[in-house]
């Protein structure tokens, strides 16, 4: 092993798929830093939907990654393979990482990491990278939101919620949102949405429809799929975008051509997990440009709803499923 470092470490594995229950403390040796790669010993790893996915055995993890869970961590360098660019021994970040975050120690290839901005600590920019890469591409990238437009992003009290509302709206773009009770509305609101939508009480086609005097938002960020997509697609304006991450209520759906293409509407989506390290370190970069200055700032804050022992990942797990958070759930290890 690396000199000076242990040989083990405390992680949590997924046992067997199941429920939040399955997710145990367990020993594993300590990775060694590949080529490209920084050895960096945890201290806060963000907890995220594709996590729970993981965990019931619908979202495995790339060939080649390490099957603990965890997509984002912070923490310090404690050694570097070969080729790792400016970073060394002692250097706090943050990264991206395809698995392996819920543990004290975990190998990050360089192009994902970031630095730490302005004075956050540990646990909050833990709960940035994995969200903020998915709003940047899907949302400025994908979507090509720009300042000006309207765009509507449902969930907006989870962790992809609360920082595509800041994001949107510090860069010059009218925010809507969708959420479950009122008291998470306000929530959004708070964060910069100019209309935050209960979706079990009231329609949000309709609402953007007159907020935006009949014409439709420019580009939605859907994660939840079935019956959704329809009611999107309703919802845009002339030369919208519609980007799905993800699928909460099924990603087989029926869907009628005739208005994407009278509106001349984008559908797209994407995932993150898969891609290659020199795309995510684009991401990386960008981000450093155009957002890390608005974190230095404190005009954008992580907004963190439960810190957790690595121990008690089962528990940050069930508070995911319940929906009973608003932003992020982290994970702390002894090294915090």
């Amino acid at each position: 092993m690396t000199h000076g470092l242990p040989e083990t470490m405390t992680c949590v594995e997924i046992t067997v798929p199941g429920g939040p229950e399955v997710l145990k403390p367990a020993t594993r040796p300590v990775p060694a830093p590949a080529a490209g790669e920084v050895l960096v010993r945890v201290a806060a790893a963000g907890i995220n939907a594709p996590d729970v996915l993981q965990r019931k055995g619908a979202y495995p993890p790339p060939k080649g990654v390490s099957d603990i869970p965890g997509l984002e961590i912070a923490g310090t360098v404690v050694a570097t393979g070969e080729g790792t660019g400016d970073w060394a021994v002692g250097d706090s970040l943050c990264a991206l990482v395809a698995g392996g975050g819920y543990a004290e120690y975990c190998a990050v290839p360089a192009p994902q990491c970031l630095p730490i901005p302005g004075n956050l600590g540990m646990a909050e920019a833990a709960a940035l990278p994995e969200t903020f890469f998915t709003v940047w591409t899907n949302v400025f990238e994908r979507g090509a939101l720009k300042s000006g437009e309207s765009f509507l992003v449902h969930g907006g009290a989870g962790g992809i919620g609360t920082t595509a509302i800041q994001m949107a709206s510090r860069l010059g773009a009218r925010v809507f949102t969708t959420a479950g009770t009122d008291e998470k509305c306000a929530a959004c609101e708070g964060l910069g949405a100019e209309r935050a939508i209960n979706y079990r009480t009231e329609d949000f086609v309709a609402v953007v429809k007159e907020a935006t005097g009949g014409k439709g938002v420019d580009v939605i960020l859907d994660m939840i799929g079935g019956d959704y997509v329809a009611r999107n697609i309703a919802a845009l304006a002339p030369d919208g975008r519609l980007v799905h991450i993800a699928f909460r209520d099924g990603a087989r759906v029926e869907l009628d051509l005739m208005p994407v293409m009278l509106k001349r509407l984008t559908v797209t989506g994407s995932t993150l997990r898969i891609r290659p390290v020199e795309r995510k370190g684009e991401i990386a970069r960008a981000l450093e440009e155009h957002v890390w200055p608005l974190l230095a700032s404190g005009a954008i804050a992580p907004l963190i709803h439960a810190i957790l022992p690595l121990d008690e990942a089962a528990e940050g797990h069930r508070i995911m499923e319940a929906s009973e958070h608003t932003g992020k759930i982290v994970l702390v290890t002894g090294a915090i």
